[in-house]
């Protein structure tokens, strides 16, 4: 890609070390932390702190990408003939999204053939929505972008709708003192998820080049903080409370 700027080279390569780190301490967080809680929501943080870690490996893999595409001499930025390996996002997605849904389930602590239920067909429909926006996103031409994007969409929706229908009533049985937390969980993944279909859409209003290629790092960078870390440590605010109220 030619005409970045050194301000947004710098903005994306600040944006991907502080995920990089804010992803590993989150991990060990919440590893360290599992023992705080009751067993039975022992594996959902075990989950998150997966989640997160299998997230930093990846944002390790596209800093390290990142800084060999480019080189900086004299507050030029250069291509240096290596091209930036954006798959490493895909690879992340398709093995942290479904579990980002299982997390929840299991936090939860629902009937364990419900829990069974719905974590194989949250997972599966979310392993599918990745699959499907994938050749999305690397398409040279809007139409074809637009047409993987509608095809990843429909998992999607069945997600949020499982979310807000299918989870709704599970959840209205949480106790009173974690139920809020559980809503917020639910409404930051959906908000955080919907922030995705956003940047996908970002060449859709023809932006380009440098500027297509900002918008779009910066939003799933920001997307994925929210949906893995912030998610993964409210998880473990729930985990917490439920385990204090079992034993009181």
């Amino acid at each position: 890609m030619q005409g970045i700027t050194l301000f947004q080279y710098s903005l994306i390569y600040n944006a991907f070390s502080f995920t990089l780190a804010a992803m590993a301490a989150t991990t060990l967080f919440l590893w360290i932390s599992r023992s705080d809680v009751a067993a039975p929501y022992r594996t959902a943080v075990t989950i998150s702190g997966l989640v997160t870690a299998i997230a930093a490996y990846h944002y390790w893999r596209i800093f390290n990408s990142w800084e060999a595409a480019y080189d900086v001499r004299n507050g030029v930025v250069a291509a240096t003939g290596y091209a930036f390996n954006d798959a490493y996002r895909y690879v992340d997605w398709l093995l942290t999204v479904p579990l980002l849904l299982v997390e929840l389930v299991l936090v939860m602590r629902l009937d364990p053939a419900d829990a069974r239920s719905k974590s194989l067909t949250l997972g599966f429909a979310a392993a599918l929505m990745i699959v499907l926006g994938y050749p999305g996103e690397v398409a040279a031409d809007i139409p074809t972008r637009a047409l993987w994007g509608t095809l990843s969409a429909i998992p999607f929706v069945y997600i949020v709708w499982q979310l807000f229908s299918g989870l709704g009533a599970s959840i209205e049985r949480q106790p009173g003192a974690v139920k809020g937390l559980v809503k917020q969980a639910r409404l930051l993944t959906f908000a955080s998820w919907g922030f995705y279909p956003i940047v996908y859409m970002a060449p859709y209003v023809h932006l380009s080049g440098a500027d297509a290629t900002t918008t779009i790092q910066l939003g799933y960078t920001i997307a994925d903080l929210i949906a893995k870390a912030v998610v993964g440590l409210l998880v473990f605010n729930i985990a917490v409370r439920k385990s204090q109220l079992e034993a009181a």
